[in-house]
């Protein structure tokens, strides 16, 4: 068996640390060989000290001597780089087989195209990739002939569960639902969120995340961009996406198939399932999850999203029927809305106003190539910062 040469584009982040934690537990079949960070070299070196990968690289150019450095003093053979130019150049590389695309924000745009591009073994977990430059991506994963496998553990499932012959690759499916855990504000109504705070809305109930994805779970938004990605991803109309509060956050993510069968994925709700089922598709390999005791758990509960609420996710579907750079806009709008949130310079309730604002303001923005899709992101950034004292 030929080892798999993994380049992990965001290691000291919570997807890049569980990616390396599989990683380690099977160094007969993967070995990490580039590990990026945004700016923590010191967290970046310690990870080198222990995977000993060829070539590391901080995103931010500035830290390139601080790198340089700390891998020397560890007497490291990694040789060290800088950049986006860089990360672009790697994840495109002879060096690597597969890359695991797990910078957050629109940052990890450009290496993942680069991957996708080289025809590499793509394993996404940058959402930004595909919300802000969905058709772009897909079409780079077409020309380079390469693969790409979701790793968020939503689209996981949908992969999982989905049929995979060549000449028939929609296999009689009717719907996509993706589950949604309900956040810590499930149940609230609109009303009695008006007051919650930037540590309510990071007290996820099931998963252990940062504190922006937590908000974006609390809000709904996350979910919201999950269905803009299942589009893309699995090539499915809006119209055919559906999500279905979870509580429990068990069952992951559904297939609903003509003949009336409903194909569910279930785990407990640790990525490192989902990391290791798209590392080694289409095998499986120990993980050091915990089995699923399905007795324990006793009753898996179901309900329909309060999208009034909610209306984040209203408004992610509104962007993905809006089409162009709508999603781009959206994504840009919430990332600056909820930073304001948590610096308590808007309330949590601003928020959708707040991306709600933004898309009426830029609903014609071009989206013709990744520039044009930057330059509406950018522009959405810029135009959002300007309305958050007229709401905070």
């Amino acid at each position: 068996m030929n080892v798999q040469r993994v380049a992990v584009l965001g290691a000291t982040g919570s997807i890049g640390t569980s990616s390396l934690d599989v990683i380690a537990r099977h160094p007969d079949r993967f070995q990490a060989t580039v590990l990026s960070a945004n700016a923590q070299v010191d967290a970046l070196v310690a990870l080198c000290a222990r995977f000993r990968p060829r070539h590391a690289v901080v995103a931010d150019p500035a830290r390139f001597g601080e790198l340089a450095e700390g891998l020397r003093a560890a007497g490291l053979a990694t040789v060290p780089h800088a950049g986006p130019d860089a990360l672009g150049a790697l994840a495109a590389s002879d060096e690597v087989d597969t890359v695991i695309a797990a910078i957050v924000g629109a940052a990890g745009v450009a290496s993942t195209l680069a991957a996708a591009r080289a025809g590499k073994r793509l394993l996404l977990a940058n959402k930004e990739s595909v919300v802000l430059a969905g058709a772009l991506l897909i079409e780079a994963v077409a020309r380079g002939s390469g693969s790409l496998i979701p790793v968020d553990s939503e689209h996981s499932a949908i992969f999982q569960c989905l049929p995979h012959a060549a000449d028939d690759p929609r296999g009689g499916v009717r719907r996509l639902l993706l589950t949604a855990s309900g956040g810590p504000f499930r149940g609230r109504s609109r009303a009695e969120l008006a007051t919650v705070t930037p540590e309510q809305a990071c007290a996820h109930p099931n998963w252990s995340m940062g504190r922006k994805i937590s908000v974006d779970s609390a809000s709904m938004m996350n979910k919201g961009l999950e269905v803009i990605e299942a589009h893309w991803l699995f090539g499915m109309p809006p119209e055919r996406i559906e999500v279905v509060v979870h509580p429990q956050s068990v069952v992951h993510s559904l297939v609903d198939y003509v003949d009336g069968s409903v194909l569910a994925q279930l785990g407990a709700p640790d990525m490192r399932t989902a990391i290791a089922c798209a590392l080694a598709w289409p095998q499986r390999v120990e993980t050091g999850v915990a089995p699923l005791d399905l007795a324990a758990l006793a009753r898996l509960d179901f309900e329909a999203p309060d999208m009034d609420a909610f209306p984040c996710l209203r408004l992610a579907f509104q962007a993905l029927g809006a089409g162009g750079a709508a999603a781009a806009v959206l994504n840009a709008a919430n990332e600056v809305a909820v930073s304001a949130f948590l610096q308590r310079r808007l309330r949590f309730l601003d928020i959708p106003d707040l991306i709600a604002a933004v898309l009426d303001d830029l609903h014609d923005a071009p989206h013709t190539d990744l520039e044009a899709l930057l330059d509406a992101d950018a522009r959405a950034r810029s135009r959002a910062a300007a309305l958050i004292p007229t709401l905070g």
